[in-house]
């Protein structure tokens, strides 16, 4: 594949995803709010803690995932069709085996967690029960999709999620509807319908990959060498996937065993804000990942670090274009949205905001790592870097802290880990530390500092919250683009600019 082909088809499948992206967050902040209203602030945060501790046992499926997208898009990028459907088939065989031992230790394990350790007030702990068996049949099903959409993303059909997330955004909207005017308890509906909306999307897409892919069809037998191949690079990625998970959902369970549901809610909202926005990178990103997968694959290496350093900067410029405006206005934004504002969310939405800046630098590189195979050495150290997430939360929070220092741990160790990834690129794809920290760390450093001045003066000197509203977002656009475009992009970059620019106004005369 060509360069130019490979950047085309990277802007027409982020093109794609944004639009996917614009449809679920219009809907997301109706939905957030309605939800909230409709459960409140408990049975809001018990929603969140409890399907998040069926992710606890998925250590493994993470893991296995990442396993098979790699490998299907390295396939797909070697052009091996009769490989694709040995990855495949092997692929379901692996991924059926976990789900049954996942749903066995939820059924034993994580019941008695949830009845016995978790911090659900009594007369909650029927409808969290619910939650949590609701949270086991997405999952499961869930699992077994992962070979399709693994699929859909080597192919770069990015098309096809586009158009699934209108009928998620859609279906959850109405499934919060019905239960907003339900008299029942409102949680179990919620878990109930969230399930049977699981299933629907789960078989379109099994219908969707085997109509659209010539290898997703199963063929029954057991391919021994490259099981082992799978396994082998999956359980080296467990210890990146385990470190993830007790960062997020370990730390979530962690909190609410020192502060109670309530506390959860307001993470869970933080998070929530952060996802919305986060979005704008995660589809850039999905557009990204195969094709610099599939230039190592073919042996590209300059162009494979061309993708990693542009690649970085520019979801980074994204996240950051729409971040800075929220992270000044969260309080005003929050109280807009929801109504009532739980307390400790503002802060809390604040420090993933951070959080999701410093993880961002590191997303092109953690694909690099993926592509090469040879994970182990750098799992046991990046991996174990992350695990610290987990222990230092705890005491911290153990010793009195407040809920919100578990973020600045996580910032802190997110730092910790970019250089360490740095570190073991150099062999393994002969990537310059130097180079990166030249054209990409320190440029996005000053960019940020850049940006954040004329917003920040507009903060502190306005004082009618609707004037300063609108001043900091529209200061924040201004700074922002212009830092960007006059710091943050080379002489190469800002001529690209200006001729897509003209492209655009020409386009626009002719109409």
């Amino acid at each position: 594949m060509s360069e130019e082909t490979g950047n085309k088809r990277i802007a027409k499948n982020t093109a794609v995803l944004y639009v996917r992206m614009l449809v679920m967050m219009v809907i997301s902040f109706f939905t957030a709010r309605i939800t909230l209203n409709a459960l409140g602030v408990d049975d809001y945060g018990i929603n969140n803690v409890v399907g998040g501790l069926v992710s606890m046992f998925s250590l493994l499926s993470g893991s296995l995932s990442s396993s098979t997208s790699r490998f299907m898009t390295f396939g797909l990028g070697q052009g091996d069709m009769d490989k694709l459907k040995r990855i495949f088939s092997t692929s379901i065989n692996i991924h059926v085996v976990l789900a049954v031992v996942v749903v066995l230790a939820v059924e034993t394990l994580g019941v008695w967690f949830l009845n016995h350790k978790m911090n659900i007030p009594a007369d909650r702990l029927h409808a969290a029960n619910w939650v949590l068996q609701c949270s086991v049949v997405v999952f499961a099903v869930g699992l077994l999709s992962v070979p399709y959409n693994s699929a859909i993303i080597a192919h770069e059909k990015m098309s096809a999620f586009a158009y699934m997330t209108i009928f998620d955004a859609v279906s959850r909207l109405l499934i919060v509807a019905g239960i907003y005017y339900y008299r029942g308890d409102r949680l179990i509906l919620l878990a109930v319908l969230g399930m049977l909306q699981s299933l629907v999307r789960q078989a379109v897409y099994w219908l969707y990959c085997r109509r659209q892919f010539e290898e997703c069809t199963y063929r029954a037998g057991h391919d021994a060498e490259l099981t082992r191949s799978i396994f082998s690079f999956a359980g080296w990625n467990f210890i990146g996937s385990s470190s993830a998970l007790m960062k997020d959902q370990g730390v979530n369970i962690v909190i609410n065993l020192f502060a109670g549901p309530a506390v959860n809610a307001a993470r869970g909202i933080a998070m929530q804000v952060n996802g919305i926005i986060n979005q704008f990178t995660g589809n850039f990103m999905m557009a990204l990942n195969p094709q610099i997968t599939k230039s190592y694959a073919m042996g590209e290496l300059q162009r494979m670090h061309q993708l990693i350093y542009q690649g970085t900067r520019l979801s980074y410029y994204l996240f950051m274009f729409l971040s800075i405006p929220v992270f000044f206005e969260i309080e005003a934004i929050l109280q807009l949205w929801l109504g009532q504002v739980p307390e400790h969310t503002v802060l809390f939405a604040r420090l993933v905001l951070v959080l999701s800046l410093s993880e961002i630098i590191s997303g092109t590189l953690i694909t690099a790592q993926l592509a090469t195979g040879r994970i182990r050495n750098y799992q046991i150290v990046v991996g174990g870097l992350q695990m610290l997430n987990f222990p230092v939360s705890y005491v911290l929070l153990r010793a009195g802290c407040m809920p919100e220092v578990t973020l600045v741990v996580a910032i802190v160790i997110s730092q910790v880990c970019l250089f360490a990834r740095l570190w073991f690129l150099r062999s393994m794809i002969q990537l310059s530390a130097r180079q990166f920290l030249h054209r990409v760390y320190f440029n996005v450093l000053g960019v940020t500092s850049l940006s954040l001045v004329p917003p920040l003066v507009c903060y502190l000197s306005l004082s009618r919250p609707v004037v300063r509203f609108v001043a900091v977002c529209g200061v924040s656009a201004l700074a922002s683009a212009a830092t960007i475009y006059f710091v943050g992009c080379n002489r190469a970059e800002r001529m690209q600019v200006q001729a897509y620019m003209v492209k655009i106004k020409n386009r626009f005369l002719k109409q």
